[in-house]
């Protein structure tokens, strides 16, 4: 039966791929010239490489061919935090100082030390108490735009104010314009929701008006997600006239511009948010991951008039209210200043994180002057999933281009967080990358991966 013959010949390049004839990261012929070899039709050859990619074993890239999964690189790669004992995780963006600890010991003196203790046992209205949105909205009006208290919403987190908006406010199906590259926890979120990614083409690294206006044009777009200041992952900066032209568009089209402000506060001289140019179709999501510690689980989202039901309704939904305790925490810290003091440390960490990074790669990365991250592109010819594995045999993880590719065709990257790694380790490991990469460009592949870090 024809079910029986694919998996037959699945299970014999299956078995290729287990025993090394086609080791990690070598190319499987095309579909056509598999059916032709073993005189297979066209659609059976074709099942037999989706049986294969549904188990992990290879990955298909539109245009460049079907390619052999290194089993020491999961399939989820920057997805999902490394776990494994004693590994270095340069995959996830996990700031923090000597101090951070300290911090937390006075603000939780200090809210001991308050009156209303009994309060932060209670539930507390879906959007936040009046007296925290009102601080939370004075701060927003001082580092972005104009916000009044009740166009603010407190959340659990910037992931979880992304979520609310793709709930209450986005339908499923619902197309959304996005960077080629973006941010992975929203591409978690938008296939949760059931939402359609368009990716967007880059013009020096910002989403490109022109190609918004012509995907606006071919179809149906509801609405763009951007992070116009410190791109994660490429730590670019979006200049105030290609804001004004997305704008434009938005208005146009009649596009929600979903604003994720995350690393905004790592960029003193920003231009004028989304929110302060069409406050009238913009949602701004903010978080204090980055800013203060990403345990400390708080955001918010400040949006126009109409939709704040609808995202009170998710919140409900979701976690009822903020935890009062972490909300009662991070206003403390904005009125006594202790989250500015935060904020320039991670600005001065970041600066000194990113010049060690320079010093090793020169050039050939991409990085926000003060962030804790970079985006390292590889050159033609050169595939990124086997230095992954070569570095985590030798105990660092890494995340290459996959879990940011909004586009069929995944470019060859590789993406370093080194936040919160101590500083005096870096340079090792960043010579270690430069190493092992340098290797792949005279070698032309990464042999099997031996020793230790």
């Amino acid at each position: 039966m024809p079910g029986a013959r694919y998996l037959k010949f699945a299970e014999m390049i299956s078995n290729a791929i287990r025993d090394g004839t086609f080791p990690p990261g070598s190319r499987l012929p095309t579909h056509r010239a598999f059916a032709e070899k073993f005189g297979l039709a066209l659609a059976t050859a074709t099942r037999v490489y989706q049986e294969l990619e549904r188990k992990g074993l290879v990955l298909g890239e539109a245009g460049r061919g079907t390619f052999v999964r290194d089993p020491n690189v999961p399939p989820t790669a920057g997805l999902r935090q490394d776990e494994t004992p004693d590994m270095i995780d340069l995959m996830f963006n996990m700031p923090g100082n000597a101090v951070d600890a300290d911090m937390l010991r006075a603000g939780l003196r200090k809210l001991a030390a308050g009156g209303d203790l009994e309060a932060l046992l209670r539930y507390h209205p879906h959007g936040g108490r009046a007296h925290e949105r009102k601080i939370f909205a004075d701060h927003h009006s001082q580092m972005v735009a104009p916000a009044r208290p009740e166009n603010l919403l407190v959340t659990s987190g910037g992931q979880h104010g992304l979520s609310i908006v793709c709930s209450a406010l986005l339908r499923r199906g619902d197309a959304v314009a996005v960077d080629a590259l973006t941010y992975p926890g929203f591409k978690s979120v938008a296939e949760l929701h059931g939402l359609d990614l368009v990716p967007i083409q880059p013009v020096a690294g910002v989403m490109d008006p022109d190609d918004l206006e012509r995907q606006s044009r071919s179809r149906r777009l509801r609405a763009v997600y951007l992070m116009p200041t410190v791109h994660s992952p490429l730590g670019t900066v979006m200049d105030e006239r290609t804001r004004q032209r997305i704008a434009d568009v938005g208005r146009r089209h009649d596009l929600m511009l979903i604003e994720d402000g995350a690393y905004a506060f790592l960029e003193t001289g920003a231009p004028p948010s989304f929110q302060h140019i069409a406050p009238e179709r913009t949602i701004y999501i903010a978080s204090f991951s980055k800013s203060l510690a990403t345990g400390l689980r708080l955001g918010y989202v400040v949006a126009p008039d109409g939709c704040i039901d609808n995202l009170t309704g998710a919140i409900r939904a979701t976690i009822w209210n903020a935890p009062a305790v972490i909300s009662g925490l991070v206003t403390g810290w904005i009125e006594d200043g202790t989250l500015a003091e935060s904020m320039e440390r991670r600005r001065r960490d970041g600066a000194a994180r990113r010049r060690l990074c320079r010093e090793v790669f020169g050039d050939d990365i991409m990085a926000h002057p003060n962030a804790a991250f970079a985006w390292l592109p590889l050159i033609p010819g050169l595939r990124a999933e086997p230095i992954i594995a070569k570095l985590r045999k030798g105990g660092i993880s890494i995340s290459g281009a996959e879990a940011f590719a909004t586009t069929m065709a995944v470019p060859q990257a590789l993406r370093l967080a080194f936040g919160g790694i101590e500083l005096e380790t870096l340079p090792r490991i960043f010579r270690q990358i430069h190493e092992i990469t340098a290797a792949a460009k005279i070698s032309g592949r990464i042999s099997s991966p031996s020793g230790g870090a």
